[in-house]
């Protein structure tokens, strides 16, 4: 019998789920939808989901300590602790798991240092100071309605406020009118596939009213909840790309944003990682904040296996062999 731990990294658009043995060899992955207490439709399936599929041709019963890493889950601790205890029996796992900030296995993830800090830009925004393997401050991550600034969700909302304004007179034609002009947008998160941001001014495509155009942003957190405005994040990305003048005016706030949420934390020892999607591909606004920052800087790597490395630091004495060795062989 080998011994297992479980890792799960979950956002408001989705969830990664890793399996892993106490030597730090990923035995299964699995993944699934949102499952961001405060922004996601549906967390409870999502957990479920992506722990089954993890666990395919895996005896649950080997597995010995599990972590969570959960976007939203520290705004809504006893919801959060309800889901997951839930989606942990319903894969018929023994036990009951931890439940910790996705800030807390992003900076896992990254590195095998026990202390330092993490910027995550995703669905949502926070930053976090990580002593020991702890977290032990923070600023943001209030979720999408009181914070996330700089957050997919965050730049979602500014980009439908500037083509309202746009649309009514207000404001300059911005490129982002496109978002509308085909339908309501496509796609599971900040930077993956969603509808362009096109055609932009003067094209013979029409645009639909500002009331509709509230209907369909409306309508669409009713279907997906507040991530759904993320999905508008990789247009505003395009449009400020081609020099579209509202676009670029998104991301560089959003980025001041975020690099004023990373200095909020103070002085740090160790490096500062630098997570979510909207900071680990290569996009404008990652450039931007990248240039705000000082210091050693990372880059996120996989955060699902960062909390099974988590959960290998929290097994049982005499549990894990060499934790720290199996931590780095984790990660990469």
């Amino acid at each position: 019998m080998t011994a297992l731990v479980i890792g799960v990294d979950g956002g408001g658009t989705s969830t990664r789920c890793v399996v892993a043995t106490v030597t730090g060899e990923i035995a299964g992955r699995g993944y699934g939808g949102g499952s961001n207490i405060l922004s996601a439709a549906d967390p409870g399936g999502s957990l479920r989901g992506a722990l089954l599929a993890a666990l395919a041709g895996l005896d649950p019963r080997e597995v010995t300590a599990g972590v969570f890493g959960l976007a939203g889950g520290d705004s809504a601790r006893e919801r959060t602790e309800a889901v997951t205890a839930e989606a942990w029996r319903a894969a018929g796992l023994p036990g009951r798991p931890s439940v910790v900030s996705d800030a807390l296995v992003a900076f896992a993830g990254a590195t095998a240092e026990a202390s330092g800090a993490v910027l995550i830009a995703g669905t949502g925004a926070v930053a976090a100071r990580i002593d020991d393997r702890r977290l032990t401050g923070r600023a943001d991550g209030y979720g999408w309605l009181l914070g996330d600034e700089g957050s997919g969700t965050w730049i979602g909302r500014r980009a439908v406020q500037a083509v309202l304004a746009s649309v009514d007179g207000r404001a300059a034609p911005t490129a982002l009118l496109g978002c509308f002009a085909g339908g309501a947008p496509e796609g599971p998160g900040p930077t993956g596939p969603t509808q362009k941001a096109g055609p932009g001014p003067g094209s013979a495509e029409p645009v639909p009213s500002a009331q509709e155009i509230v209907r369909r942003v409306h309508a669409g957190i009713a279907e997906s909840g507040p991530a759904w405005l993320a999905r508008l994040a990789p247009a505003v990305e395009e449009a400020a790309r081609n020099g579209d003048a509202a676009a670029t005016a998104i991301l560089d706030e959003a980025a001041r944003r975020l690099t004023a949420t990373a200095g909020a934390l103070g002085p740090v020892s160790g490096p500062l990682v630098l997570a979510g999607s909207l900071l680990t591909e290569p996009t404008l606004l990652a450039g931007k904040v990248r240039a705000g920052l000082t210091g050693t800087v990372v880059t996120a790597r996989d955060s699902a296996a960062g909390a099974a490395a988590l959960a290998l630091h929290a097994a049982a004495p005499g549990t894990v062999p060499e934790p720290l060795a199996a931590h780095r062989r984790l990660i990469g």
